[in-house]
Formats: C-alpha cells, structure tokens, sequence
C-alpha cells in the first residue's frame, strides 16, 4: 500500500505515578533521518528508539519528542546535609558574615553543587522509561502510519488519473504515427511532381521510395512508445493494494525514464499533432514526480 510520508502520532499513559507522553512527525525526505528529542536524564534511551523507528518506517524527515513527568513523592529530589553544611561552615569564616553584613538566601544554597541529590536508583528508573516508552512509541508509530496511509490513498487516486492521462495520450499517438509517414510521402509526391512538371525531368521510383524510407526510419517512434507502455504496466502494479514495500524511490526513478522515452518521441517526430500530445504527457509525468517525493 502506498503511504505519504507526512503524519503525526501521538500516544500517553501513566505508570506508578509517571506520566509518559510520545509525540512523533513525519515530513518529506528522500532518505530516512531521525531527530530524537528526550530529557536528559533519558537520553541514553535515543539509540533504541531510533532503532525501532528505522524498522517500521523506511523515508521522511521524523521527529519523536518524548517526555515524562513523575508527581510522586520518589521524584523529589534529596538535600545532602554534608555538602549544605560545608558550605555554611566556609561562609561563617567570611569577615561579612561574622559582621553580620550577609544574610544567607536557602534558595540560592540549593542551587550549589551537589546539594540538591537526584533521586536515586536510576537505573530501575531508566529501565521504567525504556518498557513505557517502548510500547507508547508503538502506539504512535502505528497512529502515525494510519496517517500516512490515509494521505497515501489520495496520492494513489491522482498517480492513477496520471497514469491513465498518459495511456490513454499514448494511444492516440500510436494511432497518429503512421498517419505521418503517409503524409510526408504525400507531400513529398506534390513537391516532386511540381518540380518534375516545371523541369520536365523524371524522377525514377526507387529514388522516391528510398527518400521515404530514409524519414520513416529517422521518425519511427514505434520502439519509444513500446517502451513508454511497458513503463505504464509496471506504474500500475506499484500502485496496487496488495504490495507493502516502499516505492517512492522506484516511482521517482521510473517516471524519470518515462520522461527518457517522451523527450525521444517529441525530438523524433516533426509532427504537431503529436507534439501536443506529448506535451500533455510530459505534464503528467511532472506531475508523477511530484507526487512521487511524497511517497514513502
């Protein structure tokens, strides 16, 4: 199935008293890039979660923000009566303090190094972290797959009017081709005849022939048109349901060689008919490229 490669999922629960939250989204890119954003005591954590994004999703630009809020009383932080008092003990030795000049300010104590003592235990809150955001990351991930399905289905609705835009182009130059060559011999034939009756000299048959054959073997589009029909079969089979691996990359490249075998055809034939015709067609394959870099 087709997916766009822009969505956004998201996914929160609550466990012992902590509050997880996953936010992932997703935008056009023609590789896969990761951008993990996790507090900082949880950072260890970005390798796997990358990891497990690179497994369920192929291309795009993805951001995954994560965070957890624990309001239970095991979040507190601890003071560390050794580190406070030595810093009042080296303050009472100041001559502003024995003055009586310094008042001490609790709030800016706390703010000195190694007074305020993260709760411990933190591999066991790290190992929390890893089983609560492991099954919330997949929650998102599937929320934002959905996503891109949904948008993928409407790439596919437009790739195909394309794809029959171009077939149906196609048909009608195949049918005009030989119509060309019929009249080039006709135009030639006025021409010689004109020449022919003002120098009154004749021209001998096989000449004729040869001049003739000389243009359809210059103008012979019939092997690009074939190429260009074998190339709309297999743009068809990549938009069907039933196949679930990624084809962006294989639709940009393919629409790339449709655009080969058109540009050959408008170089080759002189005629305007089909130069308009063709024009239509390169448009619609612009326009496959275009959707094609939303393709995951």
């Amino acid at each position: 199935m087709i997916r766009s490669m822009t969505g956004y999922g998201e996914a929160s629960a609550q466990f012992d008293g902590v509050h997880y939250f996953v936010e992932i989204r997703s935008l056009n890119n023609k590789y896969f890039k990761a951008t993990i954003r996790l507090p900082e005591s949880l950072q260890g954590l970005e390798a796997e979660l990358e990891s497990t994004l690179r497994q369920r999703l192929t291309r795009g630009s993805i951001t995954l923000t994560g965070s957890c809020t624990d309001s239970s009383s095991s979040a507190a932080y601890s003071i560390n009566d050794a580190a406070l008092q030595s810093y009042m003990s080296q303050l009472k030795k100041l001559p502003e303090f024995a003055s009586g000049g310094v008042k001490l300010d609790v709030s800016a104590l706390l703010t000195l190094p190694g007074v305020l003592q993260p709760p411990g235990d933190e591999e066991n809150r790290l190992s929390r972290a890893r089983a609560a955001f492991s099954k919330l990351l997949g929650e998102a991930t599937r929320a934002l797959i959905d996503m891109r399905e949904r948008e993928g289905r409407m790439l596919v609705d437009d790739l195909r009017q394309q794809g029959e835009l171009i077939a149906d182009r196609l048909r009608q130059i195949a049918q005009r081709a030989p119509a060309v060559i019929a009249d080039y011999e006709q135009r030639l034939r006025q021409r010689i005849e004109a020449m022919l009756k003002e120098a009154q000299v004749k021209v001998d048959a096989v000449d004729l022939i040869r001049e003739i054959a000389v243009y359809a073997e210059r103008t012979d589009i019939a092997e690009e048109i074939s190429r260009l029909g074998g190339h709309l079969e297999q743009f068809a089979d990549l938009l069907k349901p039933d196949s679930d691996k990624p084809v962006g990359r294989t639709l940009d490249f393919l629409a790339q060689e449709m655009l080969r075998e058109a540009n050959t055809i408008a170089s080759k034939s002189p005629d305007a008919g089909i130069s308009r015709l063709i024009v239509e067609v390169k448009g619609a394959i612009d326009r496959i490229k275009e959707q094609a870099a939303n393709v995951e």
